[in-house]
């Protein structure tokens, strides 16, 4: 299994979102960076973890887990000019972005700051907090996956 972290803006989509969803499931579109879209069709796979993770708010932190629940496909939002994702370069018959679908796992009680993550002296090279780093996806390290869980209170 690996493990990573998917970046969402609570004001758009947040984890109590996912919660809500039919199935608690939810396809995961609007990725228009190329190296976070090779991560989801190179190395992702149904059952994989992820911590869901609320960025650009008052307080970013990881707030719970999700897992993958599909495989690739291609996003049709970069065919709808009406979408913020629209890319005039991608169609049906090639399509240039990709999406996949994720599962509600749990929310944690404890979310785990980014302010907190920083300051543990085993995360310090977790790539949530490297310079520059500013995927919207990342691979996360098993020993990070398992600090981040005690850090939250929560069993594995």
């Amino acid at each position: 299994m690996n493990y990573w972290l998917m970046k969402s803006e609570p004001d758009e989509f947040s984890i109590r979102d996912l919660a809500a969803r039919p199935q608690q499931t939810e396809g995961w579109h609007g990725i228009r960076n190329y190296q976070a879209r090779n991560f989801m069709r190179d190395a992702m796979k149904v059952g994989d973890r992820v911590f869901f993770y609320h960025s650009s708010c008052k307080v970013p932190a990881i707030v719970g887990v999700a897992e993958i629940a599909s495989d690739v496909y291609p996003d049709s939002s970069a065919w709808d000019p009406e979408s913020d994702y629209f890319d005039p370069k991608s169609s049906p018959d090639s399509p240039r972005w990709l999406q996949l679908d994720i599962r509600f796992v749990k929310e944690f009680t404890k979310p785990v700051t980014l302010t907190a993550i920083k300051s543990h002296p085993g995360l310090t090279d977790m790539l949530l907090v490297q310079k520059g780093s500013r995927l919207s996806i990342q691979p996360v390290d098993e020993i990070h996956w398992q600090l981040i869980h005690q850090m939250a209170g929560e069993s594995l």
